[in-house]
């Protein structure tokens, strides 16, 4: 038996963690981000076993994925099956870009299709998988639904309360340098004490005021006050802003930018890898 999912990815513009001490699905953060159209499509093939075995394969390449491994052990549990994941991604990991949910996402979904196992669980494994393994926190809510998000409460539905401000148009993003380990700038307290602070701060000010352009500016704040930016994204930034409004992705080096697309581009490719993609309005989705 086989299925196939989409999930977009995800940019965080800023946040703020919560966790709950006892109920994981209360964990996550507070924020906004937005979902692009590049994102991961998931193949899983189901056959009967005598014991349980799960392979993966990232772009073709047979690849250990633990949050994979962990959300479909989720839904699974001692099930003997022998279920092989065959991920295609078009960005990076551990850029600050969501791919990390949208494999789990998009794998669990796929699930769904060939199973009893309702939609609902196959976003509470993600996310679960997500937070355990300290790869992200509002990310796989986020691409469920899509579009451009405000994470007003954490977690999942029903305390996880998702607005959406309206947008469309096409996003420029550039790859800087080499990624950022999202568990230990998690674990830092120094770092982790600032990003609580700017994320509450920038959260409550979008809910204020919800539109595209107090989203990038709100972002541009919490990436200046959480020190989170090595300066060549900083200078990335400031090149990307002449022509339109730029920010990091968080938690990566990486930027995201809208405006003069084009003028934008020839700016970024002096910077690293450039990709053009749009709004997912969608959310996750069998295909």
């Amino acid at each position: 038996m086989k299925a196939t999912a989409f999930s977009p990815g995800h940019i965080s513009c800023f946040f703020e963690p919560i966790y709950h001490k006892t109920d994981i699905n209360r964990t996550g953060s507070r924020g906004a981000g937005i979902n692009i159209s590049i994102g991961a499509i998931s193949e899983i093939t189901i056959e009967n076993s005598n014991k349980q075995k799960i392979e993966t394969y990232i772009n073709n390449k047979k690849t250990p994925f633990p949050v994979i491994d962990l959300a479909l052990k989720y839904l699974l549990a001692e099930n003997p099956l022998h279920i092989t994941v065959k991920t295609k991604i078009n960005l990076p990991l551990g850029q600050g870009l969501g791919m990390s949910a949208a494999c789990a996402l998009s794998t669990t979904l796929a699930l769904t299709k060939i199973t009893n196992i309702s939609q609902s669980d196959a976003m509470k494994a993600a996310h679960f998988a997500e937070v355990k393994l300290k790869t992200g926190l509002g990310d796989v809510i986020a691409c469920s639904f899509g579009g451009i998000e405000i994470r007003k409460t954490a977690g999942l539905p029903p305390w996880g309360v998702i607005e959406h401000i309206p947008g469309k148009f096409d996003l420029v993003l550039c790859i800087i340098g080499k990624k950022l380990d999202t568990k230990k700038i998690l674990s830092d307290k120094f770092k982790t004490d600032k990003i609580i602070d700017y994320g509450r701060y920038c959260t409550k000010k979008i809910l204020e005021k919800p539109s595209v352009e107090n989203l990038f500016s709100l972002s541009q704040l919490f990436t200046e006050k959480t020190g989170l930016a090595e300066k060549k994204v900083t200078d990335a930034i400031k090149a990307a802003n002449k022509f339109g409004q730029a920010s990091m992705c968080m938690l990566g080096n990486s930027v995201f930018a809208m405006g003069k697309t084009k003028e934008i581009c020839k700016e970024l490719i002096k910077y690293g890898q450039v990709y053009i993609c749009n709004i997912d309005q969608t959310g996750a989705r069998i295909i």
